[in-house]
């Protein structure tokens, strides 16, 4: 809209503008992993955040075009240094197994954004003008930045999510037909009872780990006749299901469940039991 409203472009002046965005992110591509080696992931997200709101705000009011070719030319390097830093986030947050569905949802998160926020802010250029419309959306972008305290995005170092494949295959005299179900399992801890509260606060790491490969309940009990004794619960739709979450767990996984463990008293393995749902006539 800026460049046919504003600047009076013909097609080729903004195929010129947008080959400076993209030479500005072919460059980008060749700096960037030098300065993901200076800088955090995090502090290199919020600074192309703060140079691409800069580069809309002079958009907003800027009409020289050889200072409007510079400033693409930036924005490209901000963009693809942003869009890399998403991409790589997104396949490193998540174990390979479910990887693929962790990226369609990226995808679909972020193309649905750009369709959804072309179509608000095209209206709110037409009914107020392209300046606010470029003007809002920068500050928008500027207080966006305050999610990065709570939502963090991995290192350049991420967690290894590589299967371990530690845990040893369920000792069961009859082996249920893979679709039966729902699975409980238990996990029998002997802890001190004057370190109850920091086991629990370390145990509590293990809720996401279960939910994320499979399990639809988790909990966590203390014997109120034995302080010592404390059991963790976790329920899975079907036996095959609970299989497929020995395959599931990582190397990360496993240096928490290493934690847990060492509260033990006695330094032995957790004990483990499976249950399965008792199959009922319902005559």
């Amino acid at each position: 809209m800026v460049g046919r409203r504003e600047l009076q472009l013909s097609s080729v002046g903004y195929g010129v503008l947008l080959g400076c965005l993209g030479l500005g992110a072919v460059t980008g591509a060749t700096v960037l992993p030098g300065i993901r080696r200076r800088t955090s992931t995090d502090l290199l997200a919020a600074a192309v955040t703060v140079l691409w709101a800069g580069v809309m705000i002079a958009f907003a009011f800027v009409r020289e075009l050889s200072i409007l070719y510079l400033l693409l030319g930036v924005g490209g390097m901000g963009w693809i240094a942003l869009m890399s830093s998403l991409n790589v986030a997104a396949q490193t947050a998540v174990p390979s197994w479910v990887r693929g569905r962790a990226l369609a949802l990226y995808a679909l998160a972020f193309q649905g954004g750009m369709a959804v926020g072309a179509a608000i802010w095209g209206s709110v250029a037409t009914r107020a003008g392209i300046p606010v419309a470029l003007t809002t959306a920068a500050l928008g972008l500027i207080l966006g930045l305050g999610t990065i305290v709570v939502y963090r995005l991995p290192s350049v170092e991420p967690a290894d999510l590589t299967p371990s494949m530690h845990w040893p295959e369920p000792r069961v005299s009859i082996e249920p037909e893979p679709e039966r179900g729902p699975v409980l399992v238990t996990v029998e801890y002997r802890i001190d009872p004057a370190k109850s509260g920091e086991f629990a606060r370390t145990a509590f790491g293990l809720r996401a780990i279960r939910r994320r490969d499979g399990a639809i309940r988790w909990g966590l009990f203390q014997d109120l006749a034995d302080p010592s004794r404390w059991v963790e619960t976790f329920v899975v739709e079907t036996w095959v299901e609970h299989l497929r979450q020995h395959e599931r767990v990582t190397v990360e996984d496993q240096r928490l469940e290493e934690e847990v463990r060492a509260f033990q008293v006695d330094g032995e393995a957790p004990m483990v039991k499976h249950y399965v749902a008792g199959d009922f006539d319902e005559r």
